[in-house]
């Protein structure tokens, strides 16, 4: 475990390192001490330093869902942060070239809330009856904290990537919204191109097997903090393909096939 004072102190400079577009030192290198508890009073501490900037949470995000992504970082558990108003572009939007640091692109099913949605115990079921609609999204990933230490060969850990806002920077939705109870969501699949030149594919069915379990993993954690998934939050479910280097000129585009399109550009 560490201190509070050291908890303020990778807050902050996490939030320097977003700002000046200058990636930090691993904390774990840091913080030898660090636990995943630490990393989520981190994004804890700066999620309110942006509160306190006049910023708006708007949804969550769950990262981590795959068993290869999982496998990657030796653990048996996804991760959470916080979507921020400031993070959604519209689809085919042009990303600004000096906006980001380093970034990756996901495709992934949102989850547009109707109703709240609280822990504990919610099931698979209680999820559906919760959501509005799902649709399909492109989720930016961006990293803060350096993924390889230059001194040490140590690469990120679970608890640099927590803190970090689960690397979460952007969201596009695109697509046509569709009533969740109405398909398998293990299906829905999407076509992952960079330039015209097809990336990646995957299916829903790679967010642990049924993307809603990913959301109501959230809600169940979030309680025992006392926090919920509330009405009108968007909530991205999780990767089902590898994340992609976003390049400067870069277009991606996510073909969903009937479920339709979501894009985006990078100055």
């Amino acid at each position: 475990m560490i201190t509070p004072e050291q908890i303020k102190d990778a807050a902050g400079q996490l939030d320097e390192a977003e700002r000046n577009r200058k990636q930090i030192k691993l904390l774990t290198l840091q913080f030898p001490d660090m636990v995943m508890d630490d990393a989520y009073e981190v994004q804890k501490a700066w999620v309110q330093k942006k509160l306190a900037e006049g910023n708006l949470i708007k949804g969550w995000k769950i990262g981590l869902t795959s068993k290869a992504m999982q496998s990657a970082l030796n653990i048996d558990i996804p991760d959470s942060g916080v979507l921020f108003e400031n993070m959604f572009f519209e689809d085919g939007a042009t990303i600004p070239g000096d906006r980001f640091i380093q970034t990756r692109i996901e495709a992934e099913i949102a989850f547009v809330m109707k109703s709240d949605l609280s822990g504990p115990n919610v099931s698979v079921e209680d999820v559906l009856n919760a959501t509005d609609h799902v649709r399909p999204s492109l989720e930016i990933l961006d990293t803060r904290i350096m993924r390889v230490d230059p001194e040490t060969g140590k690469t990120r850990t679970i608890v640099d990537t927590i803190s970090d806002n689960a690397a979460n920077a952007g969201i596009v939705l695109g697509g046509e919204p569709v009533d969740p109870a109405s398909l398998d969501l293990r299906w829905i699949g999407a076509i992952v191109s960079r330039n015209g030149e097809v990336e990646e594919t995957g299916l829903g069915a790679g967010v642990l097997n049924e993307p809603a379990k990913g959301i109501a993993w959230l809600a169940n954690r979030l309680a025992q903090y006392g926090d919920s998934i509330s009405a009108g939050q968007t909530v991205l479910s999780g990767s089902f393909i590898r994340p992609i280097e976003a390049r400067h000129g870069d277009k991606i585009v996510a073909d969903f096939g009937p479920f339709g399109t979501v894009s985006c550009n990078f100055e």
